[in-house]
């Protein structure tokens, strides 16, 4: 799936043989994506309706936390509409004449897909609401007094925008989106099934057992799953006979510092941080991302989604705050007297 806290669909710092097979494993339709039965269901309905009318589907928005698949629904709208595929992200459109550039250049039916929607500067932002509504962008020639806006008409296309942030979309913008879905961390059954498809991709020989245990310590997420996947498949190469087995499977995520719930070495690292340096908490964002040496959109966007959703972390209006699961997790006992009893009893 498409790359963690990524600020475009291909990390340029990924190594290119990572992102070669990461796009191998995408399922190119929506029979084939495993998981969000919900997103995928209505998803499926709407490009069938659209085919039936032989009609350019309604803008789409994808959103949640990365990973979890909006990249590779959206390449796989474009196959199942057999029309070709525009990337391009928020971060990479800072002037109005960039989006103009882009728009201008779609064919009819074109799918373009704009990655962390929600970081593209506003002057792009109010050109894109009229292309959305009204295919036509208004280019302005000159400046002061006698600039002159010249109407640009544009073929249908479809947005599929993707943000892990909805909540920083203007009213104005989500409203011009005809489908909206929130993808959602995934069950580990699902994650089981997306494993053994993709070690069967691979060509590895991928036991039961073994794609359970991967699917566990991949924390909702199938990009971090195929990643581990990949992991796993290098130890039993290098150091077994190539089959994955269960104990290979935990070896080499022990290896990883993958714990048994799924937790790496920023998870830890943010909750060791907050337990041991600030006492439980509350602690600011910005001063627990210096703590650890990352970047506070690292830990707010890649970390904290799985971190708060098992009950590991609290958000409160003073800060970030462990909780009793933390301090246990890490065979830690919560001071004395520490925050409400609620977090620590």
């Amino acid at each position: 799936m498409s790359e963690a806290a990524d600020h475009s669909p291909v990390d340029p710092h990924a190594d290119p043989q990572e992102a070669g097979a990461e796009s191998a494993l995408r399922p190119l339709s929506l029979s084939e994506f495993g998981g969000q039965p919900r997103v995928r269901d209505q998803l499926d309905l709407v490009l069938r309706a659209a085919r039936a009318r032989d009609a350019v589907p309604d803008h789409v928005l994808l959103s949640g936390p990365p990973g979890l698949g909006k990249t590779t629904l959206a390449m796989i709208i474009a196959h199942e509409m057999g029309a070709p595929l525009r990337v391009s992200s928020g971060p990479a459109i800072q002037h109005a004449g960039d989006l103009a550039a882009i728009l201008s250049g779609l064919v009819e039916g074109e799918v373009f897909f704009l990655d962390e929607i929600h970081r593209m500067s506003r002057p792009a932002e109010e050109m894109l609401y009229l292309a959305m509504e009204d295919f036509r962008v208004d280019v302005v020639v000159g400046k002061g007094p006698g600039a002159t806006a010249i109407p640009l008409e544009i073929p249908r296309f479809t947005l599929v925008g993707a943000t892990t942030r909805a909540g920083l979309l203007p009213g104005p913008l989500r409203d011009r989106f005809g489908f909206t879905g929130q993808l959602d961390f995934y069950a580990p059954e699902d994650l089981e099934r997306i494993v053994l498809r993709s070690a069967g991709l691979l060509g590895g020989r991928l036991d039961d057992a073994a794609a359970a245990e991967i699917a566990r310590r991949s924390r909702g997420t199938p990009r971090i799953a195929n990643r581990l996947l990949r992991r796993v498949r290098d130890f039993a190469e290098v150091h077994g006979d190539g089959r994955l087995s269960l104990a290979v499977a935990r070896e080499a995520l022990d290896l990883y510092e993958v714990d048994e719930i799924g937790l790496d070495r920023l998870d830890r690292g943010v909750l060791t941080a907050i337990c041991t340096r600030f006492g439980g908490g509350p602690v600011g964002l910005s001063t627990l991302a210096i703590s650890v040496g990352e970047e506070t959109e690292t830990v707010e966007e890649v970390a904290e989604p799985f971190l708060v959703r098992e009950g590991f972390l609290m958000r409160t209006p003073r800060g970030r705050v462990a909780t009793a699961a933390a301090w246990r997790h890490l065979g830690l006992e919560p001071p004395a007297g520490q925050g409400p009893e609620s977090l620590f009893g």
